[in-house]
């Protein structure tokens, strides 16, 4: 990497407050124009400050336009995944980081392309040997694709007729019962509670419930 290059790059902002979480873009001209083949380029994994995920992601993808070097990093992603959560009493679909604290990226590795992602902000490293980045397997890379692009899941129901239950959310919270009914294909269970005297049945969705 020439001199330029580095003044340019260590112009960038690094911010250490929460809102600083963009550098300001800063032209320049190409490294390297070099032609790659994006299916030479392999997937690694970096490390960053927790919570700042997302603001890596976008850091870098500027970085990456705006010191030219779309020809040698190819794809930064967030790994997700669809995940099924209890709030209010509903069952909703949220999306849930895969690994908290790490963020994917597809790269042809050289000094120039290391340099810009190790020294993006809140970028703490590589995940490798020292400083010599380990490509992902490519197994791993394919299993985590799938469960990126995976439907919501449907769990198993670990409940049988009779069994004791705590109720863990919604209006009925802090009651214990047991399971009357069990609905696989809607996600419900029927629990039988001690109310007004007498056992009353209430359906539930299964994650509100866990067994005693």
């Amino acid at each position: 990497m020439n001199e330029d290059t580095e003044q340019k790059i260590d112009q960038e902002e690094t911010g250490e407050d929460g809102m600083a979480d963009i550098a300001p873009v800063v032209r320049k001209e190409v490294i390297d124009d070099t032609t790659y083949n994006k299916e030479d380029a392999r997937w690694y994994t970096i490390h960053t400050y927790a919570g700042y995920e997302n603001a890596v992601e976008r850091n870098l993808k500027q970085r990456i336009e705006s010191l030219g070097m779309e020809n040698k990093i190819f794809d930064v992603i967030v790994p997700t995944e669809k995940k099924i959560r209890v709030k209010g009493g509903k069952r909703i679909v949220e999306e849930e980081k895969i690994y908290p604290g790490y963020v994917l990226v597809r790269m042809i590795v050289d000094d120039d392309s290391w340099f810009v992602v190790r020294n993006t902000p809140r970028v703490t490293g590589f995940v490798g040997a020292g400083n010599t980045p380990v490509p992902m397997e490519e197994s791993e890379v394919s299993s985590l694709m799938k469960r990126m692009h995976a439907e919501a899941p449907k769990h198993r129901i670990d409940l049988v007729k009779d069994d004791p239950v705590a109720i863990v959310d919604g209006p009925f919270k802090d009651l214990e019962g047991k399971v009357g009914e069990i609905d696989e294909d809607r996600g419900k269970v029927k629990v039988m509670v001690s109310m007004f005297g007498r056992e009353t049945p209430v359906e539930l969705d299964f994650l509100q419930v866990r067994k005693l």
